[in-house]
């Protein structure tokens, strides 16, 4: 989450919403694929993307592009790729098929949002106006354009704000991954992983459940291999896992209004589950 919240702060002190308006226009259809794969050049994991996009959508990125980067960017980034290829012993197939079910899914549940919702019905009232801090561009002490030193401090102080913010969530969703691993034996689960659908089911509620980062949790779901648990399952696991958690839920919360969390949340699981039944 540090690396998200240094990144952030270098959007809110570097990049002027009028350049990213520029690469990122409202109301182009196509931004919505561009937002999905920004991750190749972002490589975050999703502890880290909630103040990139938080920042972005202050920049005036589009509402279903941000959306998209959301989803797609802890599982369409070349870390993420790396690891699962050395999970799966260089199993290429498999990392091709995680990164376009991430993306793919990504990229509908960002046109839905669109369609759903505006930004400014969807996010709180001080990200969705957006305005220029003068504190990003200026000196606090001139009034004038700040030097690149005095702009680093400036990035850096955002960052640790975000930080700060944020962060307390993340501590939230590790204890409550501690709890499930502590008293739900997997033994509980892999009893039942023969069952079409419901393996798939029970594997997307354990990525929930755990709140592990899209670096490590191939490890996690490649463990699960010899105890039976089919392909699409696993899959399941490292495709809800980034983009749905119990963290990732309590970060939304200082992005995005109630209403805008239940559907996307919803709209996210389903979307996972329909595409792993058919995989199956």
């Amino acid at each position: 989450m540090l690396l998200g919240t240094l990144i952030g702060g270098y959007i809110e002190v570097f990049v002027p919403r009028e350049k990213v308006t520029r690469w990122l226009p409202e109301g182009r259809w196509w931004t919505v694929f561009i937002g999905a794969g920004i991750g190749v050049l972002f490589p975050v994991c999703e502890c880290a993307i909630v103040p990139v996009v938080r920042k972005l959508l202050e920049k005036g990125v589009p509402f279903s592009a941000a959306i998209a980067f959301l989803l797609g960017g802890p599982i369409v980034n070349p870390l993420v790729a790396a690891s699962t290829a050395v999970a799966y012993f260089a199993d290429w197939s498999i990392v091709m098929q995680r990164m376009l079910f991430g993306y793919w899914i990504a990229v509908g549940v960002g046109l839905l949002m669109g369609l759903l919702f505006t930004k400014t019905k969807a996010v709180h009232d001080e990200i969705s106006s957006g305005p220029e801090r003068t504190p990003a561009m200026e000196s606090p002490a001139t009034g004038k354009p700040a030097a690149w030193p005095e702009k680093i401090g400036l990035a850096v102080n955002h960052a640790a704000g975000d930080f700060l913010d944020i962060g307390r969530f993340l501590v939230i969703g590790a204890f409550c991954a501690a709890v499930v691993q502590t008293l739900v034996p997997r033994q509980a689960f892999v009893a039942v992983m023969g069952t079409p659908g419901l393996s798939i089911l029970i594997m997307m509620l354990l990525a929930v459940l755990l709140n592990l980062c899209s670096e490590a949790d191939a490890f996690i779901a490649a463990s699960f291999r010899s105890s039976q648990v089919p392909l699409a399952a696993q899959m399941a696991f490292m495709v809800l896992g980034p983009m749905l958690d119990i963290k990732l839920i309590l970060m939304y919360l200082k992005v995005f209004r109630a209403p805008a969390i239940v559907v996307l949340a919803s709209l996210t699981f389903l979307s996972v589950f329909f595409s792993m039944v058919v995989m199956y």
